[in-house]
């Protein structure tokens, strides 16, 4: 079995444990966070794991092959450098590093590492994508023209869990940035950007962009937590349009079930499949393949693509800075808003009560005008 190190317990590392166990050619021999709530609920979850607070006892035991690197992205670059100084594979939450030039360093540190890495850039790694795709390729739909995407949910509110990863366009636009890129298959080469500082956060909270590629493709980006979170019931809107001289392909999902429509010249398919959520296990199958066989997946998402995507992703928010940023709301509604998420438990992008950032939610109405620290 291929032992496994997963540093950092909280939302994504719980999730990287639960498709670990699923998953036969795997053992979690260690769990390393320095909070103590999360090593408890590590022993609760995962009783067979060694619970540690340094990463250091994770590495220099030559038994673990694989580390899962899913604490702050800030501390992201010099975990990758402990990991490969002891010879482990490495999986990797995005962003890789803190910064661009950091995540730079990452890619040409790691160029000629002996190992495998891979970054999860989940999309990569679902099968509505590669169904798209691989009908896109059969030339049903003719020349790619146009690819259109759109994110929106109530997700995460301002301040509650984006720190080193950057506004929400950048913490997860970047997955939406690199998903065109990848379909397009061709590097970025015009764009304008248009935001909002919703609520009046300093950052714009929605953000759309739109430019070109060097192969001509065209491109819009809509992504934005924005999206009704007072509303009674709440819901979303995420999609991807794919057009073509000829044919459409387009996907929908309601985070249980993915519905694909691909209309062609001359087939049309409807597909109705389980959403498959972060798409963890296939990125754990393919790494866990890479290692057993000793040739890395093709499909593994590399460090160049994320750092290629969160470079993108910055620049694209920047530009909203350089044009009308208009604000709509205020922080009191900002503060009803995660009043709201802290007492939820059915949620959009709810984060582990014991890994809320910032103090303490009060109830706007014992406390009308409370304004949270920028």
């Amino acid at each position: 079995m291929i032992n496994v190190g997963i540093i950092g317990f909280g939302r994504m590392g719980r999730f990287y444990l639960k498709e670990f166990q699923k998953n036969p050619r795997y053992k979690v021999k260690y769990i390393c966070d320095v909070d103590n709530t999360c090593l408890k609920l590590a022993q609760e979850l995962s009783p067979e794991s060694i619970g540690v607070k340094e990463a250091m006892e994770v590495y220099k035991d030559k038994d673990v092959q694989l580390v899962v690197l899913s604490a702050f992205a800030s501390e992201r670059m010099q975990r990758i450098a402990e990991a490969m100084k002891y010879g482990k594979h490495i999986i990797a939450e995005k962003p890789i590093a803190d910064t661009v030039e950091h995540e730079e360093d990452v890619v040409r540190m790691t160029r000629n590492y002996d190992k495998f890495c891979a970054v999860d850039l989940y999309l990569r790694n679902s099968w509505y994508h590669k169904c798209i795709n691989d009908f896109i390729k059969t030339g049903e739909i003719g020349d790619l023209a146009i690819i259109r995407i759109c994110h929106m949910t109530p997700g995460l509110a301002p301040g509650e869990g984006h720190q080193s990863e950057g506004p929400c366009f950048h913490d997860c636009g970047m997955h939406y940035v690199d998903i065109a890129r990848w379909y397009a298959g061709s590097e970025y080469k015009t764009w304008h950007s248009q935001g909002i500082r919703m609520w009046n956060w300093k950052d714009p909270w929605w953000v759309q962009v739109h430019g070109t590629f060097e192969n001509g493709v065209v491109f819009d980006i809509t992504q934005g937590f924005v999206y009704g979170q007072l509303s009674r019931d709440q819901t979303h809107n995420s999609y991807i349009d794919i057009i073509g001289t000829k044919g459409i392909a387009r996907m929908t999902h309601d985070f249980k079930t993915a519905h694909v429509e691909l209309r062609g010249v001359n087939e049309t398919h409807i597909i109705d499949r389980p959403f498959g959520g972060k798409n963890l296990d296939v990125l754990i199958e393919r790494m866990g393949q890479s290692i057993e066989s000793g040739v890395r997946d093709s499909m593994l998402p590399t460090f160049e693509d994320a750092a290629i995507a969160s470079r993108n992703a910055w620049t694209f928010l920047n530009d909203s800075y350089t044009h009308d940023l208009p604000v709509k709301g205020d922080l009191k509604t900002l503060d009803e808003i995660r009043y709201r998420r802290a007492h939820m438990t059915n949620g959009y992008g709810l984060l582990p009560r014991n890994h809320v950032d910032e103090k303490p939610a009060i109830d706007p109405k014992q406390k009308e005008g409370m304004m949270h620290d920028c």
